[in-house]
This record gives C-alpha cells, sequence and structure tokens, in this order.
C-alpha cells in the first residue's frame, strides 16, 4: 500500500496532556501500523479497527453492525483521489465508506472516529456526540431502515435511542407517524397488539426484555406497511358532534368522520372523542370484534405513548395519526349482524329491557345456537355482571373444548374453517367490551349481546369430549404471570401470531385480576395455556388447493 506523506498523516498538535475537549486515547505508534496497515486495538471497553489509507488514519468500530464480524478483517479498496476509500466486510459483502461509516448498499451504519497523530503516535477520540445529534441519527437511521424490515436493525437502532438517553418508545412513536398513512383499510393487529407490548415492556426490570418488546412494535409496523402506497386522509377540521361522527361512520363517508373526530380531538383531547368512537365500533356485530378491541387499546396506546418524556423534541403526540388510523377502519369495517348467519342480533339488540330476570348460567350458553345465545343473555339482562360471568366462562370453557379437527382439517368448506383465533376473540372483545362498559354503562347492552354472537357461532364447533385436562394449570394467577413473561421470547415469525399471543395473554391476565375470585378464572387460565401451548399449523397448503378446486367447480 502507498502511504500518505507523513505531513498528511501527522499534522502539528497540542500536547495531550493540555487537552480538555473529547476523549482522546492512546492507541499505537504511527510506525506499527505503517508496517502492517491495519491494526485492532482495543480501549474502554471498544475495539476499534484502524487503518492506514491514502487520505491518512481511518479509524472505525470493529463490528460490523450486520452480524458482529470484524471489520478489520476486511478488505480496503482505494477509492482514488476524488473518492473515500472502502472496506468490505468480507463475511456478507456489505461495504462502509471509511470517512462517514455509511454503509453503501443502505444498510446500517458503523461508527466512525476522530483520529490526530500527535509526535508519531495515533490518538483516538472516543468521545460521544452531543445526545441530541445521537438520537437524530438513530432516528435516521431507524427510518432509513424501514426500507426493508430487520429486526435486528430496528433493535440495534432503538437501542442506540436509549445508549444516547432517549427513551425507545420515541422510536415507536415516530414509527407511528411515519407509517400512519401507509394502511389502506385503518389499522391492522400491529395497532391492535402496540398497547399490550408497551405495557409488559413498562414492567419489565430486564432492559433486553423491554427492547425486546419496542422492537416487536416497530417490526409489525413496518411489516404491515413496508412498500405499501400513500394512501392519505381527508383535510380539514368539523366541530366536534357525537352523533354526526357516528353517522358518518355508519354511512362510510371518512371525509366527514375524520374531520368531526380530528375537530374533537384538537377541542377536547381523546376523552371528547371516545364515547363516540365506542358507539360507532358497538353499533353492529362488526368486524369480528375487531372495531371494540382497537378502539379500546387505541385510547390505551395514546396514554402510554404521549405520557413519554420527550427532552429532544423528536416526536409530538401520536393521537391524531392513532386516530386517522382507528377512524378509517371504523369507516371500512363488515357489518356482520347484516349476513344471516347473525341476523337475530339485530332484533335482539332492538328488543333490550334489561329487566330480564332469568339467572344465567355458563352451561346455558356453551353449546346453543347464536339467536339462543341472544335470547338467554336478553332473558338474564337485569343482572349485567351476572351475564358477564356466564359469558366469560361460556367463552373459557369453548375455547378449552374447541375441536381441532376444524383447525386443520383439509376437505371440508370454508366456512368451517374455524381454529383458535375464533374462539380467542370472544375473550379479547369481552376485555375490551367490559373496559367499554365500566366507561359507559349504557353500551352494555351492545357488549353482552355481541359476546353471545361469538359463542353461539363457535358453538358447532367444540367437542365435549375433548380432553381439556392436559391444559388444567394447578395455580391460575401464577401461570398467567409467568406467561406475559415468557410470550416477549415467543419464537413466531409471524407478527399476526405474536400479535394475537400478546393481545390474548394481556386480555386474560386482566381479567382474572379484576375479579381474581370468579369462578371461571382456572377454566381460563387453563384456556389459556391452551391456546399458547397447543402446536399451531398456520399454513395449511392441501386445504387451500381443496377450497380452490370446489370453488371453481362451481363457477
Amino acid at each position: 500500500m502507498t502511504v500518505a506523506a507523513s505531513s498528511s498523516i501527522e499534522p502539528p498538535a497540542p500536547d495531550p496532556l493540555s487537552e480538555t475537549a473529547g476523549a482522546w486515547v492512546e492507541a499505537l505508534a504511527l510506525s506499527d501500523l505503517a508496517d502492517k496497515g491495519r491494526a485492532l486495538v482495543k480501549r474502554e471497553g471498544r475495539q476499534i479497527a484502524l487503518f492506514m489509507t491514502p487520505k491518512g488514519v481511518r479509524a472505525i468500530a470493529n463490528r460490523c453492525p450486520h452480524e458482529g464480524y470484524p471489520l478489520s478483517e476486511g478488505t480496503l479498496s482505494d477509492g482514488g483521489d476524488d473518492r473515500a476509500c472502502t472496506l468490505t466486510c468480507n463475511w456478507h459483502n456489505w461495504k462502509f465508506d471509511l470517512e462517514s461509516g455509511v454503509e453503501i448498499g443502505g444498510g446500517d451504519a458503523v461508527r466512525v472516529f476522530p483520529v490526530e497523530i500527535r509526535r508519531g503516535v495515533v490518538w483516538v477520540d472516543l468521545a460521544d456526540p452531543p445526545a441530541s445529534e445521537r438520537v437524530a441519527k438513530a432516528l435516521a437511521g431507524l427510518r432509513a431502515g424501514f426500507r426493508d424490515r430487520r429486526d435486528d436493525r430496528i433493535a440495534r437502532d432503538l437501542a442506540r435511542l436509549e445508549a444516547a438517553g432517549a427513551d425507545p418508545r420515541v422510536g415507536v412513536r415516530a414509527a407511528i407517524q411515519w407509517t400512519h398513512d401507509r394502511f389502506q383499510w385503518g389499522m391492522t393487529h400491529a395497532h391492535a397488539a402496540l398497547a399490550d407490548w408497551l405495557a409488559l415492556a413498562e414492567e419489565r426490570h430486564d432492559p433486553v426484555d423491554r427492547l425486546a418488546c419496542f422492537t416487536e412494535i416497530v417490526g409489525h409496523l413496518v411489516e404491515d406497511s413496508l412498500r405499501e402506497d400513500l394512501y392519505s386522509y381527508p383535510e380539514g377540521t368539523d366541530v366536534w358532534d357525537e352523533d354526526a361522527f357516528v353517522a358518518a361512520v355508519e354511512a362510510e363517508d371518512e371525509r366527514r368522520a375524520v374531520r368531526l373526530a380530528r375537530g374533537g380531538l384538537a377541542a377536547g383531547g381523546w376523552a371528547a372523542i371516545d364515547r363516540g368512537l365506542c358507539r360507532a365500533a358497538l353499533a353492529h356485530y362488526q368486524d369480528f370484534g375487531h372495531s371494540a378491541i382497537y378502539v379500546e387499546k387505541t385510547r390505551e396506546a395514546v396514554e402510554r405513548l404521549d405520557a413519554v418524556k420527550d427532552p429532544e423534541g423528536t416526536g409530538g403526540s401520536v393521537a391524531e395519526p392513532l386516530m386517522l388510523l382507528l377512524v378509517r377502519a371504523l369507516v371500512s369495517a363488515r357489518r356482520e349482524d347484516l349476513i344471516p348467519e347473525f341476523k337475530a342480533y339485530r332484533p335482539a339488540r332492538d328488543a333490550w329491557t334489561g329487566l330480564g330476570r332469568t339467572p344465567l348460567k355458563p352451561a346455558d350458553l356453551c353449546r346453543v345456537s347464536i339467536a339462543g345465545a341472544l335470547e338467554r343473555v336478553s332473558a338474564g339482562s337485569a343482572d349485567q355482571v351476572r351475564c358477564y360471568d356466564a359469558l366469560m366462562a361460556a367463552a373459557a370453557w369453548q375455547l378449552l373444548h374447541a375441536d381441532p379437527v376444524f383447525a386443520t382439517r383439509a376437505e371440508q368448506s370454508v366456512s368451517q374453517n374455524v381454529g383458535r383465533l375464533d374462539f380467542s376473540h370472544a375473550i379479547t372483545f369481552a376485555n375490551a367490551g367490559r373496559r367499554i362498559m365500566r366507561r359507559y354503562p349504557d353500551l352494555a347492552p351492545d357488549v353482552l349481546l355481541q359476546i353471545a354472537c361469538f359463542l353461539g357461532r363457535n358453538s358447532g364447533y367444540v367437542d365435549p369430549a375433548y380432553p381439556a385436562e392436559r391444559w388444567r394449570v394447578s395455580d391460575s394467577r401464577g401461570f398467567v404471570t409467568q406467561a406475559a413473561a415468557a410470550v416477549i421470547d415467543h419464537g413466531q415469525p409471524e407478527f399476526i401470531v405474536s400479535a394475537h399471543l400478546v393481545k390474548m395473554t394481556c386480555a386474560v391476565r386482566e381479567e382474572i385480576a379484576a375479579a381474581p375470585q370468579a369462578s371461571w378464572v382456572p377454566e381460563l387460565a387453563s384456556a389459556l395455556n391452551r391456546f399458547l401451548n397447543e402446536p399451531f399449523k398456520r399454513k395449511l397448503t392441501r386445504r387451500n388447493a381443496y377450497q380452490a378446486r370446489e370453488t371453481v367447480k362451481g363457477e
């Protein structure tokens, strides 16, 4: 290698002992570096790779950010007079500009360090840049990584935020703001699981667990928005009117609904629009319960994220971006009570009096039709607490006795494709519904009757003889506590699966905490055990082929 003249690599420098700025450390003699062209030094817990280049000595962090291989073993190419030198990691061909540390292919950058030559000795400045600069760089790296979802890169940039003194939830907030206009139909399970991952992160003392939760959130947002088109929201603001908002959602008028919700949010915060959102979500037996779950979990997510201190001013409230996603989801949600299967729902709701005094028992609900479940809940409507307990007990029993044949069998109609998620939604919906009923008792009939719809629909897919004993747990609360800790390291490659795992675990945990003496607690904990631990077949290749052929036959 041709070495630059000493005048270009050894500028005059003050005596190191008189230095006050930076955190300069002595690396090695320049002559030793010149002999080998490169060197690896370890200082203050860091590994630093030094290279002699035609433009002088350059220093970078030794570990490739991709998978941690040593860059000191990489290949150095001469960039020429007008270009920086490039260092290639020989393991996976990542290429770094030695001047800036930028990865030329758009991957994660590597840190570079200032270098000075003082009296024939190489000195390296290990001082960290100002916190605001590091936070900005970490956020820029996080956003750049949205071109291609890599959980390891997301985790590194969130960890860099934390190392710079910022709360990693600042990165979560930024991710919501960057992606909220990339969802054609509004919210996905990425948003539904958001509040639960935040709750788990906030209660964990282990920083690794916390980072895992935040990485899950951002990774799912990236997965669901990656390479999606821009779906802009309507502009403008109208004065909040709850009835007008509910009517706009009913009419699928996104423009009017967004303008009203934006006006309410601006005037009174989330509390001003909360009841209208709940009403709109419960106006129908809607979107297999997702609408009510989305409303409740969005409210919680806004509370948790907007409480995060942001001294660097790196992002504003997530209330409006999440509100826009939620309103779009409500407007586009399917209204399942309009299909024949659930035709009994609207008459039952319209006939609700709250005066029914027939005591409701769980056994009344486990194996009845939709119409039968609606009728029995209406008959016991005077005691809403007892109604809810019976509904929850029946939902737990159904999940614990779900017939696994329907989840895996190939030769069946599409309408029979029922698995554990169909059963779990009755429980996660009930959890969201209980919260809503607590704030708005007048919406209790909607919640209770819609849980009944779940039970009636699922009743045809249970097996009373299923050997449920294998899933029984002896310590319900202890099991649920352990499950909440274990779900962080879920091991599932699909975000849609991990989202359901965390949603179900947190819903069951909250329900048991709210009613620890309820008769259904052991059954519910056991149902969660089955949900989390029974083998889960996600890809049903033969079923897909069979049902495709059956469809084509009828064309």
